[in-house]
């Protein structure tokens, strides 16, 4: 049987609540043989500052680069607003990010038929639904330097953030975008800000020359960033893979999330390169919500969206594709009962709390078995 090691990071908030019902779903194939799981666990956020001073340990970091899969679940909240920038507990989830070399964001943003009533836009507008967002994760913006805040004097200040990309980042966040689209619709959508922004420009004319020399059979189209947000609510299912940089990509995936109803919906990959020793690809799976402190020990948190990273982990991770592909479909049979968490429930739905959502879709794949 194939050991898996996996590190859980519940962090703050609901995700303690969350994490709790994947961990369910990992009992479910752990008993029917799929898998040995090694479960490690480990603290980042707040919580990781309020334990060591720091987002996340030395430690916590070294399992993480030992595991073959990191799950984690939310980070911050308004009690840690006020610690020093470098550890706030964002701090911890961009050092994973960076250190475990994780490039490669996919956001899928799925409608499921029985929730297509739950989005804000018309029911034809987003049934049926299916995008994958790829983005750009350790470059652009949030990680180029200087940034900083300068006193200029006289009650002034200036601050400064740096985009900065370079060829080779550009290439291998396309070649992922491109291969994906290979096994999906075999089209991509190359986004960015060229019209105002130089490192646009340089993001357009490498992925054109990429999709000459490599992918010349998969479709590319190009729309500027500002463009795309208003066509994703306009016409979203004319789209299949999105590529984009850190920032648009942070933004366009939750205006993508919007559409199939909540963000409790939608789970995240984020992925390395493939060691040609090991065999094995560095990943991070999260949920695209936040912590979201207002309901955490309340169970009214929907834990599809990470239920749902599991599910990628599967997929992405560990090539169990049929595992995951039971995984998504007891989530959907789950949601043609009509059972709901609070941010998905809408008139005639039952009412469930996080652990009930949970319990039930554990239930729905131990009744269909690999």
């Amino acid at each position: 049987m194939t050991t898996i090691k996996l590190l859980l990071l519940p962090g703050d908030g609901i995700g303690p609540e969350v994490m709790a019902e994947v961990e369910k779903i990992i009992g479910v194939f752990a008993s029917e043989g799929a898998a040995n799981f090694e479960i490690e666990k480990g603290l980042v956020g707040g919580c990781a500052y309020d334990a060591h001073g720091q987002a996340i340990s030395d430690s916590d970091m070294a399992l993480a680069g030992a595991a073959d899969a990191v799950l984690l679940a939310a980070v911050g909240g308004p009690k840690w607003d006020a610690v020093p920038y470098d550890v706030r507990p964002e701090a911890g989830l961009l050092r994973l990010r960076k250190e475990l070399a994780l490039y490669a964001n996919l956001r899928p943003a799925i409608c499921y038929p029985a929730l297509a009533s739950a989005s804000s836009l018309k029911r034809e507008v987003v049934e049926g639904l299916d995008i994958m967002i790829v983005r750009e994760l350790t470059g652009g913006v949030y990680f180029g330097e200087p940034k900083q805040i300068f006193d200029l004097g006289n009650g002034q200040k200036r601050a400064i953030d740096t985009q900065v990309y370079d060829t080779f980042e550009i290439e291998r966040i396309g070649r992922t975008a491109f291969e994906l689209a290979r096994k999906r619709g075999n089209k991509v959508t190359s986004s960015e800000k060229r019209n105002v922004m130089k490192s646009g420009v340089l993001w357009h004319e490498v992925m054109i020359a990429l999709h000459k020399r490599e992918y010349p059979d998969v479709k590319l189209e190009h729309q500027l960033a500002d463009a795309l947000g208003m066509q994703l609510v306009r016409w979203p299912k004319q789209f299949d893979v999105i590529v984009t940089d850190n920032l648009f990509g942070d933004m366009l995936s939750d205006v993508a999330a919007m559409l199939t109803g909540s963000l409790g919906m939608l789970p995240s990959a984020s992925l390395g390169d493939v060691d040609p020793k090991s065999g094995r690809r560095r990943a991070l799976y999260e949920p695209v919500h936040g912590s979201a402190p207002d309901i955490a020990g309340k169970g009214l948190a929907n834990p599809i969206a990470m239920i749902g990273s599991f599910g990628m982990a599967l997929r992405y991770s560990f090539g169990l594709n049929a595992a995951a592909d039971r995984l998504d479909a007891a989530i959907a049979r789950v949601l043609e009962t009509g059972l709901r968490t609070a941010d998905i429930r809408g008139e005639g739905d039952r009412l469930v709390s996080t652990g009930e959502m949970g319990d039930a879709i554990a239930a729905e794949l131990g009744r269909n078995p690999g």
